[in-house]
């Protein structure tokens, strides 16, 4: 038998021919017959098995330890050509599957067999990535065409645990991939819809339908939002139900209207519907023996629940839709609706207004019954015992002088009962307060009542001040004409809530009272003074104010706080430019300032004739025509150029009317200021700021309590 050093024999079976070939008598094969194999032999192999599957490469006629000889000597030759993992894939192939087909490297590439310019993690989408992995597990389950043999079990050998170590790592990857890819996109939508559902009102897309989810909207008055939203369509929908004379459906809806205004009455948010469920349960107890009528009474009455009656008008709302839908119309109807809706708002504000601006000039009986009480107590006493100690203290300009014009008995008492408790020396405080002749009496008792410590008081009569008169004070002068009294008392002018006057405010009587006008003259009243702070009543003092009369006007007679932080406190705003004095003589931009407490230095006063300044544009304003009334206009006239700015935690306003004042603000303040309608003592005081006051009242006082004040 010649060895396979000698010949090596091949054949093909069943194929178009064979051939043969000699080596030479040396013991290895010349690299010829290697490249011909190689190029030309197996190439046709594989082939020929790939078109018909029906050759099979075998050695002729000799034995089978011959045919593993060759195999061996190929097997030399192809590795020192072929990289290792196809000699892996091979030999694994061979013992998998048996005989070595084309069909194993279509299914079973190699992964250095791959081309990434063709196909890659980047260039595959989703679905691509999906098939990849169905296809690989595909491959890696059992086919019904394996070897039944025991002989031909699968031998797990290392090449193959490589390959499926690397399937399954490979898997693991894209599995990665495409969950982190699927994260990013669910992320991207879910900032999307994010987006658009801001430009979009939720509480009107599907407001209409049975199958919405009622609690969708956390917001606390979502509900009632929704039924005054169904009444508003259901108004439009029977409009349009009755031009159309169907009147079933007209009925329908009336009753629904009805049924819902019921349900949601003045409802402000969805607890206040609750209420009114539990409202009528308790009603239904009534009828607990009468089991006809309470039947009947549910009949009618009951939806209890709001969501029953939601549900109930989206369905009817929907028939109405599908019978009497017409775009135009219903745009017509709802922006009638609106502009009616809008006429009664500014009416209600015009109301509100006039209101408002009543409630604010009036005082209340509570208050009043004090003055009464304190008035008639006052007169009862004896001479003697109605003077004020320390009298001596009242023209000394060594001390601290306060100047407070009043005529509201509770509201001054706060302001010196403030003063005094944050003062660090209330024996050098000296008030002078100045009230009409109706309130003299309950002042004076109060404070002989309720003397404010060490500190002085002194209560005067305006009435009393016989230098102020018509002929010296322009003010009383045109308050006695003829214009200026049918500006005031005529009685066909417009002062109903329906017309809700402009000038009301302006009709104030603290306007017509010379207690406003008083700070004007404040020289001729305390002539032997040098400084004197001066107090309005709707104010509440914090902190000690004595820093005050250390403080450098640089040669100016007021000291304020300035206000004209925003647009509508500049001189523009209170006086009227259009008139050539007030255009000639004043900046219209120029910064305003606040009445109510103010550092005034007399001496400077009397050097600059301000008194005389307010009486000469007072004069010119006869007519009103420079400004409506009121002392702001003229004071901001009369000390123009004069006024040195106060920092402004000195003095911080609006409590009477700005409900936005930071509480920083408020609690770092030496005074806060009640201007504006809303005066602590009223009803329609701010609740937030009221405490700010009250705390200096007693509410145990014997007299208080008598006319029922309260907190």
């Amino acid at each position: 038998m010649p060895t396979p050093k000698q010949r090596l024999p091949y054949s093909t079976a069943g194929g178009g021919g064979g051939g043969r070939r000699g080596a030479s008598g040396s013991g290895v094969l010349p690299p010829v017959v290697v490249l011909v194999f190689l190029f030309v032999v197996a190439p046709s192999l594989f082939f020929v098995v790939c078109n018909g599957g029906r050759g099979h490469v075998h050695v002729a006629s000799d034995p089978k330890v011959r045919n593993d000889d060759q195999e061996a000597v190929a097997m030399m030759n192809l590795k020192s050509i072929l990289p290792k993992e196809v000699i892996d894939a091979i030999a694994a192939s061979q013992q998998e599957k048996g005989t070595l087909s084309v069909d194993f490297f279509r299914n079973h590439e190699s992964p250095s067999w791959k081309t990434d310019d063709l196909v890659t993690d980047k260039g595959m989408n989703v679905d691509d990535k999906a098939k990849a992995e169905n296809s690989a597990a595909e491959h890696d389950l059992p086919t019904n065409n394996s070897p039944k043999d025991p002989d031909e079990h699968q031998v797990d050998t290392a090449a193959k645990i490589a390959r499926r170590k690397l399937r399954e790592k490979r898997r693991e990857k894209r599995a990665m991939d495409l969950l982190s890819k699927d994260d990013e996109a669910r992320v991207k939508l879910e900032n999307a819809a994010i987006e658009r559902s801001k430009a979009v009102d939720s509480a009107v897309l599907g407001k209409y339908s049975i199958w919405r989810k009622e609690n969708e909207n956390e917001n606390s008055d979502t509900t009632v939002r929704l039924i005054r939203d169904q009444i508003i369509m259901a108004r439009v929908y029977s409009a349009l139900a009755k031009s159309k004379n169907k009147s079933g459906l007209f009925q329908e809806l009336q009753t629904r209207i009805k049924e819902s205004q019921r349900a949601v009455g003045e409802a402000a948010a969805d607890a206040d519907l609750h209420h009114r469920c539990e409202s009528v349960s308790l009603l239904s107890l009534f009828y607990k023996n009468n089991f006809l009528t309470l039947l009947s009474f549910n009949k009618k009455h009951l939806l209890y629940s709001a969501p029953e009656k939601i549900r109930a008008m989206g369905q009817v709302l929907s028939k109405a839709r599908e019978e009497v839908y017409d775009c135009r119309a219903i745009t017509q109807r709802l922006r009638a609706m609106l502009q009616s809706a809008d006429e009664q708002v500014r009416s209600l504000k015009k109301q509100s207004t006039f209101l408002s601006q009543l409630a604010a000039k009036t005082i209340p009986n509570s208050i009043h019954c004090l003055s009464m009480r304190l008035t008639i107590d006052y007169y009862l006493l004896p001479l003697e015992k109605r003077k004020f100690p320390r009298s001596e203290n009242l023209e000394n300009p060594s001390l601290y002088h306060y100047a407070l014009f009043s005529d509201n008995v509770l509201a001054a008492s706060v302001v010196v009962n403030s003063t005094i408790m944050n003062a660090k020396e209330p024996e050098k405080h000296v008030f002078h307060l100045v009230t009409d002749k109706l309130n003299f009496g309950a002042m004076n008792m109060w404070f002989l009542l309720n003397p404010p410590g060490k500190a002085t008081i002194h209560v005067e009569n305006v009435d009393e001040f016989k230098w102020l008169n018509s002929s010296y004070c322009p003010v009383l002068r045109q308050l006695e004409s003829a214009a200026m009294k049918e500006y005031y008392f005529k009685a066909d002018r417009p002062t109903t809530l329906s017309a809700g006057s402009s000038n009301l405010k302006y009709r104030n009587p603290k306007y017509l009272s010379m207690l406003n006008h008083l700070r004007f003259y404040l020289p001729e009243v305390y002539p032997k003074l040098d400084k004197i702070l001066f107090l309005d009543d709707d104010i509440v003092v914090q902190k000690d104010l004595t820093g005050l009369w250390d403080v450098d006007l640089n040669g100016n007679v007021n000291g304020a706080v300035e206000t004209c932080g925003e647009s509508f406190h500049r001189f523009d705003k209170y006086l009227n430019f259009s008139n050539p004095h007030i255009a000639r003589n004043f900046d219209p931009n120029a910064c305003g300032w606040a009445y109510g407490m103010n550092i005034f230095d007399l001496k400077e006063w009397k050097k600059k004739d301000i008194t005389g300044i307010y009486h000469k544009w007072q004069n010119k304003n006869e007519d009103r025509v420079l400004w409506k009334l009121g002392t702001l206009p003229p004071g901001l006239l009369t000390f123009y150029k004069l006024t040195h700015p106060l920092d402004k935690s000195w003095h911080v306003l609006g409590l009477g009317y700005n409900p936005s004042i930071d509480r920083s603000e408020i609690d770092g303040a030496a005074v806060v200021h009640y201007n504006g309608n809303m005066k602590p003592w009223l009803e329609l005081a701010m609740t937030k700021y009221r405490p700010y006051w009250t705390k200096y009242i007693k509410y145990d006082h014997p007299y208080i309590r008598g006319c029922n004040l309260s907190e």
